[in-house]
């Protein structure tokens, strides 16, 4: 699903250079949960951005369901994205004066799905996440971890090949971060690719594979006997 070869990235800064990502080698096959982690300035944001296609690696490859990614302008980068990928944020990243309906709908307007469809489909995934009761309320009238749902249905709305969750429970306490994780364990089991970036030793243990980011190399790349997260809430 992903292959990633010998990638790398500097930024530039006047006459200074920052080589962030120093040749990353590491493929993902369809199905897998498998988590980043990496303390900060490690590369994984870079990574995850150029996972995102949000950013472009200096050199090396990334191939993406058969697909180079490469060379691709604005254009091609939002279709790219809107079909490949569903992005899941800390800080949810959701529209405020748009319902949970509306938000979780949002993508598949770029898809030129007709409004009927959109809210089908947008309450389907309402109801995937447990908040179908809530698909009127603004997010200001959602906690922490429902809007977390509310953004986890979003990204799956467009039913991506990759999900891409970045600290997707940084901004959660300890019981809403499992509750999180399980419904993340739970869109896994029904064989979602999904990466996560995290910097939480417990929720890297809840996927199935740990990649270990340090001075942006791969320092260790490992199966884990995965934790269910429903045995912690």
């Amino acid at each position: 699903m992903i292959q990633i070869k010998d990638l790398h990235k500097s930024y530039h800064m006047g006459s200074n250079s920052l080589h962030v990502l120093k040749g990353i080698n590491f493929n993902v096959k369809e199905g897998e949960l498998v988590s980043i982690m990496g303390s900060s300035g490690s590369g994984k944001s870079t990574l995850l951005n150029i996972l995102g296609m949000l950013d472009e690696a200096d050199k090396g490859s990334y191939i993406l369901d058969g697909v180079p990614i490469k060379n691709l302008n604005e254009k091609v980068s939002a279709q790219y994205r809107n079909k490949f990928l569903g992005f899941i944020f800390q800080s949810f990243n959701l529209i405020n004066y748009k319902s949970a309906l509306d938000n979780v709908a949002m993508p598949l307007y770029y898809q030129g799905l007709k409004r009927k469809e959109r809210v089908d489909k947008a309450m389907h995934y309402l109801e995937k996440v447990g908040l179908a009761e809530w698909s009127h309320h603004l997010p200001s009238e959602l906690s922490g971890g429902q809007k977390q749902r509310v953004a986890i249905a979003r990204a799956l709305a467009s039913n991506p090949k990759v999900l891409l969750a970045d600290e997707p429970t940084g901004a959660l306490d300890s019981v809403t971060s499992h509750e999180v994780m399980e419904l993340i364990q739970g869109i896994n089991d029904e064989g979602k690719t999904i990466l996560v970036v995290t910097h939480e030793d417990d929720i890297a243990h809840m996927t199935k594979r740990i990649v270990n980011l340090k001075d942006g190399v791969i320092i260790d790349d490992s199966p884990v006997k995965q934790i269910r997260a429903k045995a912690h809430v």
